[in-house]
């Protein structure tokens, strides 16, 4: 008998999966926000919860940016060409993303929890670019001199040499992610991360991984871009391998969990989140949700949850370029899992 109701459950299961309806959202003029979350950006597409979200999303640079580092012009994108071209006039800005959506998600509205599994995530080019500026611009020499590189991805091997000698493993991730922020802030620009989530830059974010957002408008308006092939923590020049990414992505909406800051899930950590444009408010920030976190999980008061954090999570700064920085905090789930 109870192997019969494993698999009757297991059945129930993968037919739900398969019910699921899948969308397609390419990049393209009309299905992208050039710059900003705004609570009244007009929706590419409406999806219900639990849909799955196939999006591709452009690099942040220009045709004739990527044809100055040395990509010939036949391998640039014919997407990005088009979106670059359009007259956006006020519609730009004001900061420089390509991100693709609004994705409008029925039956989310403030207050909420906008769930974003990411089944998926890959290459669809096999080059991408780093800048340099930065948290230490000096670095890069002289300003009329800085120069981006051209770093070319072997998406065989899932590497890129991306300086003589310097090979490292390509985990490709959307370094932006964002719901519209509350109406009251109007068009916010996608360069500074916050509660609304956006341009966290957090490498921990790739496929098999989970993003919590607090929601705060009708309909969460979920925007995506800022492709990373591989990042360092801090991602301190301001750039990653920024790249085009083609993902796979299934969004939930949760009527019964409240966030004030974005929470995040991977196979083996949990990681609390904060950003500001103080790096000691972001860690105060990253810790006490941590804190929150813990009490949530284990029953533990205030200051079992803060001694706690101080003996089995750590601390990471996301990224220090964006105008906000950003500060996560890690902990293994087997510290959280229930014991019966």
């Amino acid at each position: 008998m109870r192997i019969c109701i494993i698999s009757l459950a297991l059945l129930a299961a993968a037919a739900d999966a398969s019910a699921q309806t899948v969308h397609h959202l390419a990049a393209t003029p009309s299905t992208v926000a050039y710059g900003y979350y705004w609570s009244e950006a007009k929706p590419a597409i409406h999806v219900n919860s639990g849909d799955i979200v196939e999006v591709e999303t452009m690099l942040t640079n220009t045709p004739t940016g990527l044809e100055r580092l040395g990509v010939k012009p036949a391998d640039v994108p014919q997407a990005l060409r088009d979106i670059v071209a359009q007259d956006t006039g006020s519609m730009r800005g004001p900061g420089g993303h390509i991100l693709t959506g609004p994705i409008y998600v029925e039956g989310a509205d403030s207050g909420d929890v906008l769930e974003v599994r990411m089944l998926d995530i890959s290459l669809p080019i096999d080059y991408g670019y780093n800048g340099c500026r930065g948290f230490v611009p000096e670095l890069c020499g002289p300003p009329q001199s800085r120069v981006s590189t051209l770093i070319h991805l072997d998406r065989a091997r899932m590497t890129a040499e991306v300086m003589p000698g310097i090979v490292v493993p390509l985990r490709p991730f959307f370094g932006s992610m964002g719901v519209a922020p509350a109406p009251a802030l109007g068009r916010v620009s996608s360069n500074p991360p916050s509660r609304h989530a956006g341009n966290l830059d957090n490498k921990e974010l790739v496929a098999g991984t989970t993003l919590y957002i607090p929601i705060f408008v009708k309909g969460a308006l979920l925007e995506v871009g800022d492709g990373h092939a591989a990042q360092g923590d801090g991602e301190v020049d301001q750039t990653a391998i920024e790249t085009n990414l083609h993902g796979r992505l299934q969004l939930v909406v949760h009527k019964d969990m409240k966030l004030e800051w974005p929470r995040a899930e991977t196979p083996t950590h949990w990681i609390t989140m904060g950003t500001d444009t103080s790096l000691v408010v972001a860690t105060k920030t990253a810790i006490r949700e941590m804190v929150k976190l813990l009490q949530e999980k284990k029953g533990l008061t205030e200051t079992q949850a803060y001694q706690a954090a101080s003996m089995a999570a750590d601390l990471r700064i996301t990224e220090l370029v964006d105008g906000n920085v950003g500060v996560h905090m890690m902990i293994p789930r087997k510290y959280l899992d229930r014991r019966d």
